[in-house]
């Protein structure tokens, strides 16, 4: 069956199957290791800055990506290839405790148990203010009300309160309320 001649521009590969395949790996690959190296930081707290490198990093390595190929199906093998290849990443990953280290990474400690890491916040790129307003998201008001607060690999910043500093559910003041209500009803009943 020959392809249309409107159609051919659409459906025909300049490069082979198998030389897309691993551009598209091998790019993947590369922007996985800069991500890593460039750290969470990326990651968490992103300034315009950041988004500007992001955006501009599709740019850069598009070409690499999909060579001397501008068809539609090459355009498609690549996004294929693209997320097939990351989601088999993400089951090794989870899978595998080294490969998640190697492949995602740790978390960084910022505060522990109410004292502050200057030095992984000045490693990481992290400002006092960009530290804080996080705090703040997750119900602490001071570094001190912290019992730890971790940069994840994920970007995220994840905040475990001091026992006293934690803020009260609804099922906390329905026990509460309960063992007063015992406490009250015992104190009136008649001694046997």
């Amino acid at each position: 069956m020959t392809i249309p001649d409107w159609l051919a521009p659409f459906l025909t590969l300049d490069i082979s199957l198998w030389e897309k395949v691993l551009r598209t790996v091998v790019v993947y690959l590369g922007i996985t290791v800069l991500v890593r190296v460039a750290g969470k930081r990326l990651l968490a707290q992103m300034n315009s800055l950041d988004l500007v490198v992001v955006l501009l990093l599709s740019n850069v390595v598009q070409n690499s990506i999909i060579g001397p190929d501008n068809s539609v199906l090459g355009g498609l093998i690549g996004a294929v290839v693209l997320i097939a290849f990351n989601g088999f990443l993400d089951r090794v990953s989870v899978r595998s405790p080294f490969w998640r280290l190697l492949l995602v990474g740790r978390g960084t400690d910022l505060i522990v148990d109410g004292r502050l890491d200057d030095a992984a916040l000045t490693r990481l790129g992290i400002t006092r203010g960009e530290l804080d307003l996080a705090l703040r998201h997750q119900g602490a008001d001071a570094v001190g009300e912290v019992e730890k607060a971790a940069l994840e690999p994920e970007g995220d910043i994840v905040v475990s309160l001091k026992q006293g500093e934690r803020t009260v559910s609804r099922n906390d003041l329905d026990h509460a309320v309960a063992e007063l209500k015992e406490l009250i009803l015992a104190g009136q009943r008649p001694a046997s």
